[in-house]
């Protein structure tokens, strides 16, 4: 199991993704057209590590509205979280075990195959468990071979901005608020099999294999509450898609 991506729902994916690209230096990794929305994922690092961003616009909501009824309900921000699974089957069979039952379970194309955890469970956020067959563990894998192919299948339905910033932003991490710190440890490390990496002054830091890190903090409402990043220059705050991006010095 690896913590593959964020996924930030926004009204208009062209702000945010000139952002990510133009000023924050990430790469385009794939994207596509879905029924009820289109993704994009967007990756910032380079070879030396980083993670993922997906941002989903809606798209043909009089087929499945869902998104659109996020965004309209809670505003841009952040949506869910996705983790990679082998066997999702046996992922799933953990899952309920510890009481959990999944929703929008889809077991029927092997390319893609998914279920969710709804936010009461997964301590604020969605969380997707999914499996397919692409052959790439880490997102520095998929960075890779679109700088030697380019962008990864689907349409792309989105315009890219003219230049991209020359020095890359790093996401380091995905910082969650929990009012009730025990019991999301026990659901992100020990159902999602994430490692403990590290402390300090209450929050926690798990990692999992291909460079996906979450750290837990202390809050009174549960959910994604930031993204920290590292980057050349001054430190700084940033809103995107509704997100809050604090970047610090690298």
């Amino acid at each position: 199991m690896r913590l593959d991506h964020v996924a930030l729902a926004t009204r208009d994916a062209t702000p945010p993704l000139a952002v990510l690209v133009a000023e924050l230096g990430g790469t385009v990794l794939s994207g596509g057209l879905a029924i009820g929305y289109r993704p994009m994922q967007v990756f910032l690092g380079n070879d030396h590590g980083g993670m993922k961003v997906e941002l989903l616009e809606p798209y043909a909501v009089e087929h499945n509205d869902f998104l659109d009824r996020f965004v309209t309900r809670h505003g841009e921000g952040p949506h869910h979280l996705t983790f990679k699974v082998d066997d999702l089957e046996a992922a799933l069979e953990r899952v309920e075990s510890a009481g959990i039952t999944p929703t929008g379970v889809d077991l029927s194309m092997p390319m893609w195959r998914e279920a969710f955890i709804q936010p009461r469970d997964a301590h604020g956020t969605v969380v997707q468990l999914a499996s397919s067959t692409s052959p790439f563990k880490s997102p520095v894998e998929e960075y890779t071979r679109v700088l030697d192919h380019g962008v990864e299948g689907g349409e792309i339905w989105w315009t890219a901005p003219e230049a991209k910033a020359p020095e890359p932003t790093y996401l380091r991490r995905v910082v969650m608020g929990t009012p009730n710190l025990p019991a999301a440890l026990e659901f992100f490390a020990g159902l999602l099999d994430g490692e403990h990496v590290a402390e300090s002054e209450g929050w926690i830091e798990l990692a999992w294999p291909g460079g996906g890190h979450l750290r837990l903090e202390p809050s009174t409402r549960p959910g994604i509450t930031r993204l920290d990043l590292e980057a050349p220059g001054a430190a700084r705050s940033l809103l995107v898609a509704g997100t809050r991006f604090e970047i610090a010095q690298a």
